[in-house]
């Protein structure tokens, strides 16, 4: 009987158990995150979320990855439209403005007013240049995320078979176009290079920082376009001497700049940070070595990548928990493991100072001055008209490149187009 009895209590402690348990994995909050990073930056990612769900029980965040930006943008506005947005998502500065004239996004500035443990004085941490390219007519909508700085990438091998100082890579303009033509040779006799200096896509991004070096700008203080002043052409037309004039440089679609660079046809290649993650999946046969954007008039350089942002839920308690997400993956210890995973940009400047960038720093000292490029970095412009300019102005790169249009030429179609987009949204029967 007393055995009975105990199997009895003991089916019911059970039952009881099971019951309680099961309440309780029903009462974690789920955030859902969009993102459109794949290949090892993706997998970067889902290691950290993977450690944060495993450290904060009660909340999952469950990752959504969409093939490409484009193809996020497309599901992002999908999803407003049929009020079925995620809880977070990653974003460009020109979709937040259009997501906060939708009135669909939790205001950030509000969630750190909220939240006691982080207050305003700890976004004295985040480089400024994040802050500002967050900060929408005086208000954060949005937080940094993924962003990085261009740089250069060069073969030390051929440096110095070219009796080049393997640890001097070009800092200036000047030097960079007198390297180009040093690592233009024709090796074979038949009067065409075999190797150049370094090779170009049409980039609006690496327009927009040689448009800054110049001492230009895209937008005045006034809003009036001027990246077709006289910065603008000088910039444009750097470009178009050195694959024209000089001929040391030829234009690439795609990976095929950064593969030609591997494979030794070029001496310098220009990327993102964000590249060394992508070159190191594959061999490479030669020292290589890291350097910052040669500079001009300024040593001003324009971020890229990134924010993210939440969108407005009913349940309150939704955007606090994303919130508390963010917070956590732009913290100073993990903003320096996702840098050191990706090469990615740490938001924060404390980030510096731990073990994690310190180690990476003085495994590869040329890293430094990469980092340093955030002190003086500047951000695109921020309005929706931006994103279709974006597309206008690469087109109008390349037509300059392939000589079809004069520098000023092509930039002017592309101030007159974005002008005139500016000016029809600010009708009042615009909304």
């Amino acid at each position: 009987m007393k055995k009975v009895i105990l199997i009895l209590l003991l089916t019911i402690f059970l039952l009881f158990s099971f019951s309680c348990g099961k309440k309780a994995s029903s009462t974690k909050m789920t955030i859902n995150f969009w993102h459109g990073l794949g290949g090892p930056l993706g997998d970067a990612l889902t290691e950290m979320v993977k450690e944060y769900n495993k450290t904060h029980p009660d909340v999952e965040v469950v990752l959504n990855g969409v093939s490409t930006y484009e193809a996020l943008s497309q599901k992002l506005m999908a999803s407003i439209q049929a009020n079925k947005q995620p809880d977070i998502a990653q974003v460009y500065e020109s979709w937040t403005s259009k997501y906060i004239e939708a009135d669909v996004l939790a205001s950030i500035d509000e969630l750190i007013r909220e939240d006691k443990e982080f207050q305003d004085k700890k976004l004295e941490d985040f480089y400024p240049v994040f802050v500002q390219s967050n900060t929408f007519n005086g208000k954060m909508w949005s937080f940094p995320f993924n962003k990085s700085v261009r740089m250069i990438f060069y073969n030390k091998d051929a440096f110095v078979r070219a009796n080049l100082d393997p640890n001097k890579p070009p800092a200036t303009w000047d030097e960079f176009r007198a390297y180009c033509r040093i690592f233009t040779k024709d090796l074979n006799g038949d009067k065409l290079p075999d190797t150049y200096g370094t090779n170009f896509a049409p980039n609006a991004w690496q327009f927009i920082n040689l448009l800054y070096q110049a001492g230009g700008e895209v937008i005045n203080s006034n809003g009036k376009v001027v990246l077709n002043q006289k910065p603008g052409v000088e910039a444009l037309t750097f470009l178009t001497d050195l694959i024209n004039k000089d001929k040391t440089v030829y234009l690439v679609t795609g990976y095929n700049g950064q593969n030609d660079f591997l494979a030794g046809k070029v001496a310098m290649y220009e990327g993102s940070s964000v590249s060394i993650t992508h070159m190191k999946q594959q061999t490479i046969n030669f020292n290589m070595g890291y350097a910052p954007l040669p500079v001009y008039k300024t040593n001003k350089s324009a971020i890229s990548g990134s924010n993210v942002v939440i969108f407005k839920n009913k349940d309150h308690t939704k955007e606090v928990a994303a919130w508390n997400f963010i917070k956590w993956f732009t913290d100073t210890e993990q903003t320096a493991k996702w840098s050191a995973l990706t090469n990615y940009m740490p938001v924060r400047k404390s980030a510096m100072q731990t073990k994690t960038m310190q180690d990476l720093i003085t495994a590869t000292p040329q890293l430094r001055a990469i980092y340093a490029e955030l002190d003086n970095a500047i951000t695109e412009p921020q309005i929706p008209e931006w994103f279709d300019a974006r597309t206008d102005l690469e087109k109008a790169i390349e037509a300059a490149l392939l000589q079809k249009k004069t520098p000023q030429q092509a930039l002017d179609d592309v101030a007159n187009k974005l002008s005139a987009a500016i000016a029809e949204n600010k009708k009042p029967n615009k909304k």
